[in-house]
């Protein structure tokens, strides 16, 4: 429901009502505890970018009420992973995985309005254009101060949980954020192939940075990877140049694309935070970490926190909410999983980046490999659905 006024204390206060606190705030809503959702948005932006989703993912937030049809979101059912200027790739699929999909992709926007009709039409008070300002931590609750309607409200919470963002985490003592700037700018683009992409999604190790093309409807959705210099570059070319020069990229790999959208770009960090709980205060999604976009594994890991967190509270006594005890349980489920995919894509970044010979030919063994041995390719299928949970 659209909240109409701000409450005074409630049990649990969700800041961010994007997918993360959606997921989050649908989990509890089926619980006997007070909770509040604040978006400092007042609607959803119409956002072009194309969320990769697990198939892990997908099955969340299809249980928690938050997918629909209207959402159109596109299947990945086979995924080819290659390196320019070398023979090795790997392919998994979805009938190796033994599941239907490995996952799916499906657009910001729709996937926004969706759980924002969603958060709207449930029970639980989601508080719009709403942004808190200032968070003090105390024994037995923390207090907030909410911006809301041209008015400062102190709302209490047995358990803060911060969504999106990590803004305000950067302001709150004993918690330090650590950030690895890749120096990488991310073009975006929806591209149209020359042949059909039969649910197909491409992952080219590229010399000049890695490019994904993921399938959206009938189209490829590019998120290409690459130094400020040649961003600022290719984003000043006509269509025609820009697509001369990702085609000798793709170099056969992938279906030739014949034509592109509107592009943009963004840059690239890798952002943690040495701890992901505080007093009465827990962090998910792109508030306990930020990746990049390689292997797309950010929202699919924020889910998860959230899906971890929710778990924990769902069970508990209301005693127990926000509990320090509670909150290191929290931290100690999510630390392998969060560390592990972390890990992962920071290091496929900086395996990939150096152009010398000797370990770019090693690098194609290691693919080679991997796509002759069976287990270790259906295993790291499995990671890339589930997590390391």
């Amino acid at each position: 429901m659209i909240a109409t006024r701000v409450p005074t204390h409630v049990d649990v206060l969700i800041v961010g009502g994007g997918p993360v606190g959606a997921l989050l705030a649908q989990r509890l809503a089926a619980t006997d505890l007070s909770v509040l959702v604040a978006e400092a948005r007042p609607a959803p932006l119409d956002d072009p970018r194309a969320l990769a989703l697990s198939w892990g993912s997908r099955q969340l937030l299809g249980d928690a009420g938050l997918w629909d049809a209207q959402l159109e979101a596109t299947p990945i059912q086979r995924v080819h992973v290659s390196q320019q200027g070398t023979l090795g790739r790997v392919e998994l699929t979805h009938t190796e995985a033994g599941l239907s999909e490995l996952g799916c992709v499906v657009s910001y926007g729709k996937l926004a309005a969706l759980l924002r009709q969603r958060l709207a039409a449930g029970p639980v008070p989601l508080l719009e254009n709403a942004e808190v300002t200032a968070l003090r931590q105390l024994e037995a609750y923390a207090e907030v101060q909410i911006a809301h309607a041209g008015q400062t409200h102190s709302v209490t919470a047995r358990l803060v949980v911060l969504a999106d963002g990590g803004k305000l985490a950067a302001t709150l003592p004993n918690l330090n954020q650590h950030a690895k700037p890749y120096r990488q700018q991310a073009i975006l683009a929806l591209l149209t192939p020359a042949i059909p992409h039969d649910n197909t999604a491409w992952e080219r190790f590229a010399d000049g940075g890695p490019l994904a093309l993921l399938p959206c409807g009938q189209q490829l959705a590019l998120v290409w990877t690459q130094s400020p210099e040649h961003a600022a570059a290719r984003l000043a070319l006509d269509d025609a140049a820009f697509l001369a020069e990702l085609n000798a990229q793709l170099a056969g790999r992938a279906p030739k694309m014949i034509a592109a959208g509107p592009r943009n770009s963004f840059p690239l960090a890798l952002k943690t935070m040495d701890q992901v709980v505080g007093k009465r205060l827990a962090l998910i999604g792109n508030a306990a970490q930020i990746l990049h976009p390689v292997a797309g594994q950010g929202l699919n890991l924020g889910l998860r926190d959230a899906d971890t967190l929710a778990t924990l509270l769902e069970h508990a006594d209301k005693a127990e909410i926000g509990a320090s005890s509670q909150l290191a349980r929290y931290a100690r489920l999510r630390r392998r999983d969060a560390g592990a995919v972390t890990y992962f894509t920071d290091g496929l970044v900086e395996l990939f980046r150096s152009p010398f010979p000797p370990l770019k030919h090693a690098r194609s063994l290691g693919l080679l490999a991997l796509d002759l041995c069976g287990p270790a390719r259906r295993e790291l299928a499995r990671k890339m659905v589930f997590g390391s949970r």
